[in-house]
Protein backbone atom coordinates (compact mmCIF):
# COMPACT_ATOMS: atom_id res chain seq x y z
CA UNK A 1 0.00 0.00 0.00
CA UNK A 2 1.02 3.36 -0.76
CA UNK A 3 -0.04 7.22 0.57
CA UNK A 4 -2.47 8.47 -2.13
CA UNK A 5 -3.99 11.74 -3.61
CA UNK A 6 -7.43 12.75 -3.22
CA UNK A 7 -8.94 15.95 -4.88
CA UNK A 8 -12.19 16.63 -3.81
CA UNK A 9 -13.81 18.51 -6.14
CA UNK A 10 -10.98 20.63 -8.05
CA UNK A 11 -12.01 23.48 -9.85
CA UNK A 12 -9.26 23.99 -12.07
CA UNK A 13 -8.25 21.12 -14.88
CA UNK A 14 -4.25 22.80 -14.82
CA UNK A 15 -3.87 22.35 -11.13
CA UNK A 16 -5.63 18.81 -11.67
CA UNK A 17 -3.71 17.66 -14.56
CA UNK A 18 -0.46 18.69 -12.17
CA UNK A 19 -1.77 16.64 -9.34
CA UNK A 20 -1.97 13.61 -12.00
CA UNK A 21 1.75 14.27 -13.12
CA UNK A 22 2.57 14.49 -9.64
CA UNK A 23 0.90 11.39 -8.81
CA UNK A 24 2.37 9.61 -11.93
CA UNK A 25 6.30 10.72 -11.43
CA UNK A 26 6.10 9.71 -6.90
CA UNK A 27 3.83 6.59 -7.83
CA UNK A 28 0.82 7.94 -6.36
CA UNK A 29 -2.63 6.80 -7.06
CA UNK A 30 -4.98 10.12 -7.20
CA UNK A 31 -8.09 9.92 -6.55
CA UNK A 32 -10.89 12.58 -8.00
CA UNK A 33 -13.67 13.49 -6.18
CA UNK A 34 -16.67 14.32 -8.42
CA UNK A 35 -18.29 16.67 -9.60
CA UNK A 36 -15.40 18.67 -10.90
CA UNK A 37 -15.64 22.14 -11.93
CA UNK A 38 -14.71 21.82 -15.52
CA UNK A 39 -15.70 18.97 -18.22
CA UNK A 40 -13.21 16.38 -16.92
CA UNK A 41 -11.46 14.97 -19.98
CA UNK A 42 -8.35 14.01 -20.64
CA UNK A 43 -8.37 17.24 -23.17
CA UNK A 44 -9.07 19.58 -20.29
CA UNK A 45 -5.90 17.46 -18.65
CA UNK A 46 -3.74 17.49 -20.96
CA UNK A 47 -1.50 20.75 -21.26
CA UNK A 48 -0.58 20.20 -16.97
CA UNK A 49 -0.47 16.28 -17.08
CA UNK A 50 1.28 16.13 -20.47
CA UNK A 51 2.19 12.64 -21.46
CA UNK A 52 1.77 11.65 -17.83
CA UNK A 53 -2.15 10.65 -17.81
CA UNK A 54 -1.55 7.05 -18.98
CA UNK A 55 1.37 6.21 -15.87
CA UNK A 56 -1.09 7.58 -13.20
CA UNK A 57 -3.47 5.38 -11.56
CA UNK A 58 -6.60 7.40 -11.39
CA UNK A 59 -9.62 6.44 -9.33
CA UNK A 60 -12.60 8.33 -9.94
CA UNK A 61 -15.36 8.85 -7.36
CA UNK A 62 -19.12 9.78 -8.18
CA UNK A 63 -19.24 11.57 -4.97
CA UNK A 64 -17.83 12.32 -1.60
CA UNK A 65 -20.05 9.39 0.16
CA UNK A 66 -18.82 7.13 -2.34
CA UNK A 67 -15.18 8.46 -1.85
CA UNK A 68 -15.39 7.69 2.37
CA UNK A 69 -17.47 4.50 2.32
CA UNK A 70 -14.69 2.82 0.08
CA UNK A 71 -12.08 4.84 2.07
CA UNK A 72 -13.45 3.29 5.24
CA UNK A 73 -13.95 0.09 3.86
CA UNK A 74 -10.12 -0.56 3.18
CA UNK A 75 -9.23 1.39 6.41
CA UNK A 76 -7.39 4.36 5.17
CA UNK A 77 -6.67 7.80 7.19
CA UNK A 78 -7.83 10.63 5.39
CA UNK A 79 -5.29 13.75 6.23
CA UNK A 80 -7.39 16.78 5.41
CA UNK A 81 -4.65 19.33 4.54
CA UNK A 82 -6.38 22.93 5.56
CA UNK A 83 -5.48 26.56 6.56
CA UNK A 84 -7.95 25.87 9.55
CA UNK A 85 -5.56 23.48 11.05
CA UNK A 86 -3.35 23.58 14.03
CA UNK A 87 -1.05 20.34 13.29
CA UNK A 88 1.84 21.33 10.70
CA UNK A 89 2.85 18.89 8.40
CA UNK A 90 5.87 18.30 10.00
CA UNK A 91 4.54 17.13 13.36
CA UNK A 92 2.63 14.61 11.27
CA UNK A 93 3.18 10.85 11.75
CA UNK A 94 2.25 9.35 8.12
CA UNK A 95 1.63 6.47 7.37
CA UNK A 96 1.26 4.16 3.92
CA UNK A 97 -2.58 3.93 4.57
CA UNK A 98 -3.11 8.04 4.49
CA UNK A 99 -4.58 9.34 1.86
CA UNK A 100 -3.84 13.08 1.33
CA UNK A 101 -7.26 15.33 0.98
CA UNK A 102 -6.96 18.21 -0.67
CA UNK A 103 -9.77 20.79 -1.31
CA UNK A 104 -11.65 22.87 -4.38
CA UNK A 105 -9.64 25.74 -5.26
CA UNK A 106 -12.12 27.82 -4.70
CA UNK A 107 -13.89 26.85 -1.39
CA UNK A 108 -11.90 24.03 0.05
CA UNK A 109 -14.53 21.43 1.35
CA UNK A 110 -17.81 21.64 3.42
CA UNK A 111 -17.91 20.98 7.39
CA UNK A 112 -18.96 17.99 6.63
CA UNK A 113 -15.99 16.72 5.02
CA UNK A 114 -14.01 18.32 7.36
CA UNK A 115 -15.78 16.71 10.03
CA UNK A 116 -15.03 13.30 8.40
CA UNK A 117 -11.38 13.95 8.04
CA UNK A 118 -9.19 11.37 10.99
CA UNK A 119 -5.99 14.06 10.51
CA UNK A 120 -5.97 18.01 9.53
CA UNK A 121 -2.71 19.04 8.48
CA UNK A 122 -1.64 22.88 7.61
CA UNK A 123 1.69 23.74 5.91
CA UNK A 124 3.43 26.68 7.98
CA UNK A 125 3.60 30.00 6.31
CA UNK A 126 3.60 33.76 6.93
CA UNK A 127 0.34 34.58 8.63
CA UNK A 128 0.02 37.75 5.94
CA UNK A 129 -0.13 34.54 3.58
CA UNK A 130 -3.93 33.36 3.00
CA UNK A 131 -2.53 29.96 1.26
CA UNK A 132 -0.71 27.90 -1.27
CA UNK A 133 -1.84 26.91 -4.56
CA UNK A 134 -3.79 23.51 -3.83
CA UNK A 135 -0.95 21.85 -6.07
CA UNK A 136 1.90 23.30 -4.21
CA UNK A 137 0.51 22.45 -0.87
CA UNK A 138 0.24 18.90 -1.85
CA UNK A 139 3.41 18.39 -3.15
CA UNK A 140 5.05 19.90 -0.22
CA UNK A 141 3.05 17.46 2.21
CA UNK A 142 2.83 14.49 0.06
CA UNK A 143 7.13 14.77 -0.05
CA UNK A 144 6.67 14.72 3.53
CA UNK A 145 4.94 11.79 4.13
CA UNK A 146 7.07 9.73 1.48
CA UNK A 147 9.65 10.77 2.73
CA UNK A 148 9.03 9.60 7.01
CA UNK A 149 7.27 6.25 5.04
CA UNK A 150 10.65 5.68 3.10
CA UNK A 151 8.51 5.74 -0.13
CA UNK A 152 11.30 7.24 -2.13
CA UNK A 153 13.42 4.41 -2.14
CA UNK A 154 11.54 2.95 -4.24
CA UNK A 155 11.77 5.11 -7.16
CA UNK A 156 15.61 5.49 -6.76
Amino acid sequence: MTPALALYQPDIAQNTGTLLRLGACLGVPVHIIHPTGFPFSRAALKRAGMDYLDQVELIEHTGFSAFDSWRKLENRRLALLTTKASVSCYDASFSESDILLVGRESAGVPQSVDDSADLRLRIPMRQEARSLNVAIAAAIVLGEALRQIKGFDTLI
